[in-house]
């Protein structure tokens, strides 16, 4: 791979299947139809074989190379993301039941320039398709220097508890190795509504007694998932064998200028002041 120039997006995303390059074509019109339908419909949508083969190995490497600088952002939270419940409300109530969540972070800038995931995010095109699927008239790259790509690595035992995302219109997430077994991405779409909170149902979820809602969205390496999370209880179960499940998480902003809030970045990805 040493050969392949990895900041040219035609070495990153498979443009036969995805001819992000060339925006008048028919075929990219319709296919951003359809996945716009299935995401208004099931509140996830897939790009299979998004990352040609090379650049998902090369993301690969660069995650695997960058592990020991990363943070462990391990907590227990509820699935509203909060570290602390309500005592006013009864101990099993969703907001007093407490998740645990365990994985690795890389930050943006542990990741080299020429990441396949860099060049992938920060392409125009990348960016034209996916607010055409999600249904915003522009889409802006995140300016801070720690959020815009990540990559999280979750090794045997690792885990995302089920939790709502707070104000994403939408999560990116790009699948790059799937571990042995388990891992899996699960959904329960519009568990709750803006105005019901439905607490029964998500208290039924958390309980694990309500499997016959919940989707297993099979993420074979190399593909695009989008997905609305902020009304949709969702999660990824226990890591089971020594591979780790690699993922890159991408962040788009529907304004220009967007930084993070330092608290929340270290919160996130560990007390730094810059690569390590």
């Amino acid at each position: 791979m040493a050969d392949i120039d990895f900041t040219n997006p035609a070495a990153v995303i498979d443009l036969d299947r995805y001819p992000l390059d060339r925006p008048d074509e028919p075929r990219l019109a319709e296919l951003v139809a359809a996945k716009r339908a299935d995401l208004a419909r099931d509140q996830v949508c897939e790009f299979p074989g998004f990352l040609t083969e090379a650049a998902r190995l090369r993301a690969v490497a660069d995650a695997e190379a960058a592990l020991p600088r990363g943070h462990d952002n391990n907590a227990e939270r509820n699935c509203y993301l909060q570290r602390s419940g309500d005592p006013a409300l009864p101990e099993d109530h969703p907001r007093n039941m407490m998740l645990t969540a365990s994985t690795r972070m890389l930050a943006a800038d542990l990741l080299p320039d020429d990441s396949p995931l860099k060049t992938l995010y920060y392409w125009e095109a990348t960016r034209r398709m996916i607010a055409a699927v999600v249904g915003e008239e522009a889409l802006f790259v995140n300016e801070d220097p720690l959020q815009p790509v990540n990559t999280l690595c979750y090794r045997e035992g690792d885990r995302s508890a089920w939790h709502f995302d707070s104000v994403n219109a939408f999560t990116m997430t790009l699948m790059l190795q799937a571990p042995e077994a388990g891992g899996h991405f699960e959904i329960w779409p519009n568990t709750r509504r803006d105005d019901d909170q439905r607490y029964d149902q998500v208290a039924r979820v958390l309980r694990g007694e309500a499997e016959l809602g919940i989707r297993r969205i099979a993420r074979e390496p190399g593909a695009l998932c989008l997905f609305r999370g902020c009304n949709s209880l969702h999660r990824v179960s226990p890591v089971e064998g020594a591979r780790m499940r690699i993922m890159g998480v991408f962040v788009y902003e529907t304004e220009p200028g967007v930084i993070g809030d330092p608290q929340v970045n270290e919160t996130v990805y560990g007390p730094r002041t810059g690569a390590a």
